[in-house]
């Protein structure tokens, strides 16, 4: 410590030298800087102010101000025409066009004077030469296509490319032979020539190559534009040179030759997109119109010509009909009468219908007016209409048909069989689609999709997001935008901005899909504002001009990128519909049952109604696809449910005697005739329907017996798929209590509409986004087997509209009950009606049972303190009055009184005893 405090203290001569020091070696680093600074200071003397420059900055800020305006008012012009509906940009288009044509037709084919006439005469006539006539008319026809044909904007490019070759090809011939008049030789000799475009055309060709060769590649780039405006491939020039003979007069029409084919257009785009095939990694630029409308007229098109067959020589209409006429006529009733309610040839109903009757009625029965004019279709015998059997045997019966007389109608249905189908003796026709309402084409843009797509911009934009909109699907409900990422940019940069983005397009229900499946972008689904109606008609339009005539097709709605929606519920193989109350559940309902009913007959599918609210499915009461009436008992739900699990058994039971896998095999081999039955059997074996059994609201039958529905149910939907028997469980109350672990388990197809709560979601679809739905029908279908769900619309039909089909299948038949679907099948005990002196303990019994609502035969012991036999025979005779259901097991009996009901038993029970 001693020797350290000498050093720690330092004399106040030592603190003023160390500053001072300090200050000495620090001067002359001050110096320098100083210098500089005084150099800076000297500022160059002021210029004299110049007399002008105050009128400059004025003329300039004058001049900044006025372009600044005029600027301002043409971006607002600028904004107001984005926001001007499309179809009217293409209207302006086509009449500036027109504009631009009486322009050109009056500076060229008159003397048109003005500064106007002198700049037609420079631009047209010095690019087009001699030719400068024809220029108006090519105008006038781009803008009469563009006035017709608004919808086909992808056609534009296309005209133009090949009007270019067109024109560079025939000037440059044109000015090959003026004699090919060169710069020197005058602006004028040109213009007499092929013009300036004549001249760049053929001047290249002749210098390198002559005359010899230039003409000769002018002529091929000509044709290569002429085949290109008018879309026709060089494999089918002969086959239009015909077709325009044929026009013409010139030649005679052949049976290959279609009246009913497509335009340029539609077959370009078909022919070239089959050679061409398209790049999955293509960027989407604009989004994809779809008409229902075009899209069934292809599909008939394509129709008609697998169809196509060479015409038949007709015989002469006097002489008389043998047996091989009558043959014939059948082949062509079986050829061309189609299923669902369509007419048949004009032959056979000129056969079936009788003397009279005029072919020229049925001629262009199905355009038109006269579509509305025809008489009903006649009917067609069910059980022909779908059968496999060969065609010699067809042919025979439909001969004996044709020759035996028309049945009596008046007659009673003949005797249900054993199985659940129609005799083959019942006719039956399909409900017509003019039934079903026609909705309007959907729209593919708007100005409200433009205006999103700029809000979703700037919001990448503001948070400095590599991101861009390149294109979306516009949907009846809802638009999918399209966005895709720049490099490196994460995807959770896009999902982050989930209420930012909601926020720009205000807008709450904003759902983002990543990625889009089958696309490497994201999806942004944001509702539309001008929501769209989609009619259960045009889906079902649809599916009968794709010819698939499953029965159990069923039509659901319109999904987010334009296109129609159809499940087949044979392959689902059960569906579970779920949704809060108003969701759309009811809706998807109606169009599944009326689905059902206009492409199946009774012998095709047969239905189980169950309906505990009472008032949803009673428009369906009495159309002959029921096997029951309509359930409205939960109880007598529960019954039929295990009705159906005893039908499958039995199904099960013929499929393994016969050695069959599937329902669908066992039918067909029925039709076939190669099922045999045992020598000495009476039973007559007929095809199984299928057995669609819809359930309007599970939530009822769950509370009333539990147990009893979820085991039916799980049972139903573990085995029945091969027995052709399918289930549509409905729901509002998608709870774990109703929707149980197993019941979703075995219902492996989901259609979630809105839900309330992100747990509801979960239980329907076991992942998020049901909640997010807006309503009115717009919902989630997951399939069996896809990974995510699709966002659809769900379709709609109005109550005239099922009125009309439920009286149409009405008025063909009566609908044959089962009367064994809602009766037990238990036997019940032979048990000992007379009560005995036991009237006083049984009128305890049954009070205390119905009372507590629990029926069971230790409680009995313990309440009325009786011995086991003597409970027991009060039981049996508490369920020999139906108080008390059968036994089952150690479980308690089923009480079928309600405590309301309890004087009305006892008075039942002291008549009888006193009796």
């Amino acid at each position: 410590m001693a020797s350290r405090q000498p050093a720690a203290k330092k004399s106040p001569a030592k603190k003023a030298a160390a500053p001072t020091k300090a200050v000495a070696k620090r001067a002359p680093a001050k110096k320098a800087p100083a210098k500089k600074a005084a150099a800076r200071k000297a500022a160059p003397p002021k210029p004299a102010p110049s007399p002008t420059g105050g009128v400059y900055r004025l003329v300039r800020a004058l001049w900044l101000g006025v372009a600044h305006a005029v600027g301002a008012v043409f971006r607002g012009i600028g904004r107001g025409a984005k926001g001007l509906d499309p179809a009217h940009r293409k209207d302006g288009l086509a009449l500036l066009l027109l504009g631009l044509t009486l322009i050109t037709a009056a500076g060229t084919w008159s003397n048109l004077r003005g500064p106007v006439g002198d700049l037609v005469e420079m631009l047209v006539t010095g690019a087009f030469g001699r030719l400068d006539l024809l220029v108006p008319i090519l105008l006038a026809v781009v803008a009469a296509r563009l006035i017709r044909h608004p919808e086909k904007p992808e056609a534009n490019g296309r005209i133009v490319i090949g009007l270019s070759a067109l024109a560079i090809g025939v000037l440059g011939q044109v000015h090959i032979a003026c004699g090919a008049p060169a710069r020197s030789d005058g602006m004028q000799a040109i213009r007499d020539a092929g013009g300036l475009i004549g001249w760049g055309a053929s001047t290249p060709l002749t210098y390198t190559m002559g005359d010899v060769l230039a003409v000769p590649l002018l002529v091929l780039l000509t044709v290569f534009g002429l085949l290109v405006v008018t879309a026709t491939p060089v494999n089918a020039i002969p086959h239009r040179l015909r077709l325009l003979g044929v026009r013409l007069g010139v030649l005679q029409p052949r049976a290959s030759d279609d009246p009913f084919a497509e335009d340029d257009d539609e077959r370009y785009d078909e022919q070239w997109r089959e050679v061409l095939p398209e790049s999955p990694r293509r960027r989407r630029t604009a989004p994809e119109a779809y008409d229902p409308d075009d899209a069934e007229q292809e599909a008939l098109s394509e129709r008609r010509s697998r169809r196509r067959r060479p015409a038949v020589q007709q015989p002469a209409l006097d002489r008389p009909m043998d047996a091989v006429d009558v043959a014939a006529a059948a082949a062509a009733a079986l050829d061309g009468a189609v299923m669902h309610g369509m007419p048949p040839s004009p032959l056979v109903a000129d056969l079936t219908q009788g003397v009279g009757t005029d072919r020229g009625e049925y001629e262009d029965s199905g355009t038109g007016e006269e579509a509305g004019r025809r008489e009903e279709p006649t009917p067609v015998p069910a059980a022909r209409a779908k059968s496999g059997k060969p065609k010699q045997e067809m042919l025979k019966a439909e001969v004996a048909d044709l020759t035996k007389p028309a049945p009596d109608t008046s007659r009673d249905l003949p005797a249900r069989a054993e199985q659940l189908q129609l005799r083959g003796d019942i006719t039956y026709s399909l409900p017509s689609l003019d039934l079903l309402e026609r909705g309007g084409p959907g729209k593919t843009r708007s100005a409200a999709n433009d205006a999103v797509v700029a809000s979703l911009q700037n919001v990448f934009k503001e948070f400095k997001v590599d991101a861009s909109v390149t294109g979306f699907t516009r949907g009846p409900t809802v638009t999918r935008y399209e966005v895709e990422l720049g490099p490196a940019v994460k995807v959770e940069r896009i999902t982050a901005l989930a209420k930012n983005i909601a926020y720009a397009v205000a807008s709450p229900d904003v759902r983002i899909i990543s990625p889009i499946p089958g696309k490497s972008a994201v999806g942004i689904e944001i509702p539309n504002s001008d929501r769209e109606m989609v009619n259960l008609g045009d889906v079902l339009r649809l599916a009968d001009a794709a010819e698939d005539d499953h029965p159990m097709l069923v039509a659901l709605g319109k999904n987010v990128e334009g296109g129609y929606e159809m499940a087949n519920l044979a392959k689902m193989p059960h569906v579970l519909v779920a949704g809060a109350t108003g969701s759309g559940k009811s809706s998807c309902i109606n169009c599944l049952i009326t689905s059902i009913m206009v492409r199946a007959t009774p012998e095709d599918v047969r239905m189980v109604l169950v309906d505990p609210k009472r008032v949803e499915l009673t428009a369906y009461e009495g159309i002959p696809h029921l096997i029951t009436p309509i359930i409205t008992n939960p109880k007598r739900a529960a019954e039929a449910l295990q009705w159906v699990v005893r039908e499958m058994d039995l199904r099960y039971d013929d499929l393994a005697a016969f050695g069959y896998r599937h329902i669908d095999d066992f039918n067909a081999a029925i039709r076939k005739g190669k099922v045999k039955l045992p020598e000495g059997s009476e039973r007559e074996l007929s095809p199984y329907p299928y057995l669609l059994v819809i359930v309007d609201e599970l939530a009822d039958l769950m509370m009333v017996a539990p147990r009893d529905v979820e085991d039916s149910i799980v049972r139903i939907t573990q085995l029945a798929r091969a027995a052709g028997i399918h289930l549509v469980l409905a729901t509002q109350r998608p709870s774990v209590d109703v929707v149980t672990g197993l019941i979703k388990a075995n219902v492996p197809s989901r259609l979630a509409f809105a839900t309330s709560s992100l747990a509801d979601s979960r239980v329907i679809l076991d992942q998020p986004g049901a909640e997010k739905l807006i309503g009115k029908g717009d919902g989630l279908f997951l399939p069996m087997g896809a990974n995510k769900p699709t966002r659809m619309q769900g379709a709609f039909v109005t109550e005239d509209e099922v009125a009309a089909v439920v009286q149409h299948c009405k008025d063909q038949m009566a609908p044959v009950f089962r009367d064994d679907v809602t009766v037990g099948t238990k036997q019940k005990k032979e048990i000992d009606e007379d009560i005995g002196d036991d009237l006083d303990l049984l009128c305890q019994a049954a009070e205390l049972v119905v009372s507590t609502q629990f029926g069971s035969t230790s409680m009995l012991q313990r309440k009325l303190r009786v011995g086991f036999a003597k409970a027991g025979r009060l039981m049996d005779l508490m369920e020999s009055r139906n108080i008390v259901g059968p036994s089952e097991g150690s479980k308690a009996r089923d009480v079928l009184v309600k405590a309301d009901e309890l004087d009305g038993v006892l008075a039942v029970i002291r008549g009888q005893a006193e009796s």
